[in-house]
């Protein structure tokens, strides 16, 4: 797997993204309209509620935008999204309770109705700014219906949506975590572009051949000791497979 670097606005194309803006939109809505003085004088459950709901949506936009250099900052942003899902949707189930209320079951009408939508395939041109937000405002439009109705609905349908981006960012995770295993990450292939590049310099420069294993070898430098600073030979191939094979090079 090579080095490449691309657009980071991969993530404006991910179902899960999508999602995760739609409940923060639709949180947003719900904490306007359920949420006043008398139930919430102070406006923290408000302010918690809409940062999470952010926290959700703008850790999988930063994440995946780390996808090319680095997974494991990738992975970390995208849980640290699915723990604020997961908190977000604590608090409206606490709202539910609150109003003694409990979440539709599995089999109920709407709860079928709303795990059976999925967002539509993005079509994005060059104006793509635009075109994510008319995406994503018109994606909330077939949730309407529920999200925008009355305190129960609405905050079971969030609840809804909340759990299917979190086992979107569990799938992703995994999915990921495998990558990773197969590819390794950013800084491993900066190491291999970095070798195979020395590996053909040297091929072209006439470099030895490992004694060892038969690789192309690549001129290294003694880093401390009374040879600092010396010149050797030294297999291409340690990164990856350990040989340590060696040559020293006369008047270095």
């Amino acid at each position: 797997m090579g080095v490449k670097i691309g657009s980071t606005a991969g993530y404006m194309y991910m179902d899960m993204w999508v999602l995760a803006s739609i409940i923060q939109l639709g949180t947003f809505s719900f904490c306007r309209r359920f949420l006043n003085q008398k139930n919430d004088p102070c406006g923290r459950l408000f302010d918690q509620m809409t940062q999470a709901a952010r926290s959700g949506q703008a850790n999988i936009a930063e994440g995946v935008s780390r996808h090319q250099t680095s997974i494991e900052t990738e992975m970390k942003l995208v849980d640290v999204a699915r723990a604020s899902i997961n908190e977000l949707s604590n608090d409206f189930s606490f709202i539910l309770m609150a109003n003694k209320q409990v979440a539709w079951r599995n089999n109920d009408p709407n709860s079928i109705a709303i795990r059976g939508m999925k967002p539509d395939m993005p079509n994005y041109g060059e104006d793509i700014m635009h075109d994510m937000m008319e995406h994503v405002l018109k994606q909330k439009e077939h949730f309407d219906p529920w999200i925008e109705n009355d305190l129960t609905t609405a905050a079971n349908t969030l609840l809804i949506l909340c759990s299917r981006v979190n086992s979107m960012a569990t799938c992703y995770l995994e999915g990921r975590l495998a990558t990773f295993k197969q590819t390794g990450g950013f800084a491993e292939n900066m190491t291999k572009e970095r070798i195979e590049t020395q590996r053909q310099q040297n091929m072209e420069e006439g470099a030895p051949r490992c004694p060892k294993c038969g690789a192309p070898m690549v001129k290294r430098y003694v880093k401390r000791g009374s040879n600092q600073g010396k010149a050797f030979w030294s297999c291409s191939k340690y990164t990856e497979t350990g040989c340590n094979g060696s040559k020293s090079i006369p008047n270095q």
